[in-house]
Order: structure tokens, then C-alpha cells, then sequence
């Protein structure tokens, strides 16, 4: 297999994902309620062996998971998605007790994870989180200096806030010290001082704010090292990155599918819509870029999993230019589809409110086009 084509097993799988999503996620997730953590969703995940094929998944397969979940069903996709970012530091750096103790729970559905990283002052840029991680010696016996810390601040935009179980939390424990001084916590959400609200978001799935007065914090809930907490949340960002593609991608081709069948069987002006020029070279533009940000996609997927070089540069490519196709996408059938596309409950009007949100989350578009720059400059340099 190239980093360019399937194989006719895993074409096969996502078929079977596609008509998973459609038949059995999509009822469950029609019955939740907009910007609350849908957990009968969240359980059938785990029953069906997703939430963990996920969390033994390299890129590759992530990606395929999510393309084809959200090809069916964005909800079910997301929650899978949510459910992965909030528990992958958790897998690669975690502690025997830690890993025992959320991760079987993750698997079943039965926990719900989230990704604490963005504050109100610092979404973009990463590096500038201000979550203070105060030392605190006063944590129970045997605590001492430097056992613990108390966490005093805010983050903002975490999705599966503020109902999940358990957030990992990025802090600052060393001021000054730029992206070398987070460290990156496991907080359960029952911790004293740990308080929440959501937010009335634009896309569907749960989005709030959390608030840290003094929640006690121990080397037990250290997760990796103090002050490489940084390290831990890139990693997790380079492996979900080129997958947020993927989920743009899965829009773009439920988007395509839709224009397809639409302009094939919707008559005007004497005909099909198909048959006008204007709109098939519309319908030919959504399905070139489609599969150009697919290939991209598996491309940057690959070269993750096979530990090659670059591979933040060609996550970003991933990600930028997957959702922004999908913004166009989805635009484009809008306009293809006419006023009924614009109905609530429409498959297009679900999609509108879906398809935004990806091009600013796990690093805006903005962040991507810096990312590429500065490696392709780097490269340069090396090269030279």
C-alpha cells in the first residue's frame, strides 16, 4: 500500500463504519440534546469497539475512523474524537495507576475525557498559558515541598466541558519560562475548587468554560514530567491534527454525496441541474478538492506512523487545506441545494454549523500557515 491508496480491506471497514454511523449513531444522537455530552452516544462507541480501535489506532486508521464516522454521523464522530483528544496523554503519558484507572473506563464509554489546553488569553498561542500551578506543600501526609501544586485560573473553549469526568490540564508551574514551564495534570472533575459552565456555541457538541479556585494537584496527577507538559500536548496535537482533516473530509464527501444526488435528480430550466454547465463545473471543483485533501490527509496520517520527519509541517498542510475545503464544500452544495438547504434539521444546514468550528480548534488556520512557513524555512536552512 501506498501513503496514497486503500486497501480493499480498509475500504471495507469504512463502509462498514459509514453504515454504522447512519443506522445505529445517527438515532442515538438525534435524541441528545444541542451542547450537552450525549452519553447513550458515548456508550455505543465503546460497546461497538470504537473508543477502543481509537486508542490503539495510529494516524492512519484515526483518520479513517473519523473520515468515515463523520461521513455518517458528525456527532458520533466528534464524540469519538473528544473522547481520544482528552485521553491520549492519558495512553502515552500516564502512569501505570492513571492509565488503570480512566483508560478501561474510556474503552466502555463509561468515562467521559476532555482536553484542557485553551484559556481565554491564550488559544492560539499555546505556549502563553497563564493556568498558575502554585506550590503547595499542604496536600495531606507525607505531601512536603514540591509534592503539590494548587491550580488558580481559567480555561475556556474545551469542549465536553464542564460535564466530562476527568480533563487534562495543561498549567503553568514555572513562570518565565515560556512553553517550558507547563506541566500537564489529570484532573478528575469531582476535585475540590473545580467548577464549570457551558457556552451556547454555534456547532452542536458541548463547549464551556472551567474555573480552578486552589483544585489541589499532586506528582500523582502528573502526567509525563514536570514542565514538559508542552511536549505532551504537541504530541497529542500532531497525531489528531492531520485526523481533524479527516473529519472535514468526511463533511466534504457527506457534502458532495448530497450535490450529487440533488443536481442528478432536481430539474430546471428543462432539465437536470446536472446538465447545467455552471453547476457541473461547480460539482467537479467539490469533488477535486475533496480528494485532494483526502490524499493529504493519509499522506501526512502516514508519514506520522512511520516516524518520518516533517511531520508537523505535513499535519498542517492536512489540516488547512482539508478544512478549508470543507468550508467550500459545504458552501457550495448550500448554494447548489437552494432555501431547503437552509430548513433546520436539513443535512446541509447540520453541516453548515458543523464545518466552521474545525478551521479555528487544535490550531486555527492561521497557526497552520505559520507552522508550514516556518518548517519550509527550516528546511531551507538545512538544506542549504
Amino acid at each position: 500500500m501506498t501513503a496514497f491508496s486503500l486497501d480493499p480491506a480498509q475500504t471495507s471497514w469504512c463502509e462498514e463504519l459509514r453504515a454504522l454511523a447512519e443506522q445505529q449513531l445517527r438515532p442515538l444522537a438525534e435524541k441528545g440534546g444541542p451542547g450537552h455530552v450525549n452519553r447513550p452516544l458515548i456508550a455505543a462507541l465503546g460497546a461497538s469497539g470504537l473508543l477502543d480501535r481509537m486508542l490503539d489506532s495510529g494516524a492512519l486508521d484515526l483518520c479513517l475512523l473519523r473520515e468515515s464516522l463523520a461521513r455518517g454521523c458528525t456527532e458520533a464522530e466528534t464524540a469519538l474524537a473528544l473522547q481520544g483528544l482528552g485521553s491520549h496523554p492519558v495512553l502515552r503519558a500516564g502512569t501505570p495507576a492513571q492509565r488503570a484507572r480512566w483508560l478501561p473506563e474510556v474503552r466502555a464509554g463509561r468515562a467521559v475525557a476532555a482536553f484542557a489546553l485553551s484559556e481565554p488569553g491564550a488559544g492560539s498561542d499555546a505556549a502563553a498559558l497563564a493556568l498558575d500551578a502554585a506550590p503547595d506543600g499542604g496536600l495531606g501526609p507525607g505531601s512536603g515541598a514540591g509534592r503539590g501544586w494548587r491550580l488558580t485560573g481559567e480555561k475556556c473553549w474545551i469542549s465536553n466541558a464542564p460535564e466530562a469526568d476527568f480533563y487534562t490540564v495543561f498549567a503553568r508551574t514555572t513562570r518565565g519560562a515560556g512553553s517550558r514551564g507547563v506541566t500537564a495534570f489529570l484532573v478528575p472533575a469531582d476535585r475540590p475548587g473545580l467548577t464549570g459552565c457551558a457556552l451556547d456555541m454555534l456547532s452542536p457538541h458541548p463547549i464551556g468554560t472551567l474555573s480552578f479556585d486552589g483544585v489541589p494537584v499532586t506528582v500523582e496527577d502528573v502526567l509525563g514530567e514536570p514542565d514538559r507538559g508542552f511536549r505532551v500536548a504537541m504530541d497529542t496535537l500532531n497525531l489528531f491534527r492531520p485526523s481533524v482533516g479527516a473529519f472535514a473530509v468526511g463533511m466534504a464527501r457527506a457534502a458532495l454525496d448530497a450535490t450529487l444526488a440533488h443536481t442528478a435528480g432536481r430539474t430546471a430550466f428543462g432539465g437536470p441541474l446536472k446538465d447545467l454547465q455552471a453547476v457541473s463545473h461547480q460539482v467537479a471543483e467539490m469533488a477535486t478538492r475533496t480528494e485532494a485533501a483526502r490524499l493529504l490527509v493519509y499522506a501526512a496520517a502516514a508519514a506520522h506512523d512511520a516516524g518520518e520527519e516533517g511531520v508537523p509541517r505535513r499535519a498542517a498542510m492536512a489540516k488547512l487545506y482539508a478544512t478549508e475545503t470543507a468550508q467550500y464544500v459545504v458552501d457550495t452544495a448550500v448554494q447548489l441545494h437552494g432555501a431547503r438547504a437552509l430548513r433546520r434539521g436539513h443535512l446541509l444546514e447540520h453541516l453548515y454549523r458543523e464545518v466552521r468550528a474545525p478551521r479555528i480548534y487544535e490550531g486555527a488556520s492561521e497557526v497552520q500557515r505559520t507552522i508550514i512557513a516556518r518548517e519550509s524555512y527550516a528546511n531551507r536552512e538545512a538544506s542549504a
